[in-house]
């Protein structure tokens, strides 16, 4: 079994096996207020570049630390694996309704991407080190525990044993959904 299966399998168990329930937030107005997270930690799937699992901890109300890990497959001839850490802020809430918030999120981490580079039929193993700028907006819903983003990240990858850059200025872009355990 591979490690994608490993992984896929142990999130499908612990979404189904544990009991979670989204809490009620603050009263607010609609739209333009200072975002209060109501969840505490999410696991999910992230789809476009990277794709994997991801998680996401709330260290305070508007402040989180999101990670994933995954693969990177056939961009620009190289597929790999892919680990990320982001500190995410949190400034404000585009959209605060009964049913969910719209939290606009920007942040700023760092990467390591372990790919197989294709060059006229050669392979050879190459990394990069990359600072990471997420900026996005999660679809946050209040009565149950999900949510739902999209996301655009400039990195700024700096390459090891590949040929072609050593410094390159990457944009990433994903969508994904993560389900709160508390």
């Amino acid at each position: 079994m591979t490690a994608r299966k490993i992984l896929l399998a142990t999130f499908g168990i612990a979404l189904f096996a544990a009991a979670a329930e989204a809490r009620p937030r603050p009263d607010g107005h609609l739209g333009g207020r200072r975002f209060e997270a109501n969840k505490t930690f999410g696991l999910g799937i992230e789809l476009g570049a990277p794709t994997g699992l991801i998680g996401k901890y709330f260290l305070s109300s508007d402040r989180a630390l999101d990670f994933g890990i995954g693969d990177i497959y056939n961009y620009f001839d190289r597929s790999g694996l892919h680990i990320y850490a982001d500190y995410l802020w949190h400034p404000t809430s585009l959209v605060s309704t009964e049913a969910f918030e719209l939290p606009l999120y920007i942040g700023v981490g760092g990467r390591f991407w372990n790919f197989d580079n294709r060059v006229n039929g050669n392979t050879n193993s190459a990394s990069a080190f990359g600072i990471r700028v997420p900026v996005g907006v999660s679809f946050d819903f209040n009565a149950v525990p999900l949510d739902v983003f999209i996301q655009v990240v400039p990195v700024l990858d700096f390459y090891s044993n590949y040929a072609a850059h050593s410094v390159y200025l990457d944009i990433d872009a994903s969508f994904g959904i993560r389900y709160w355990f508390n």
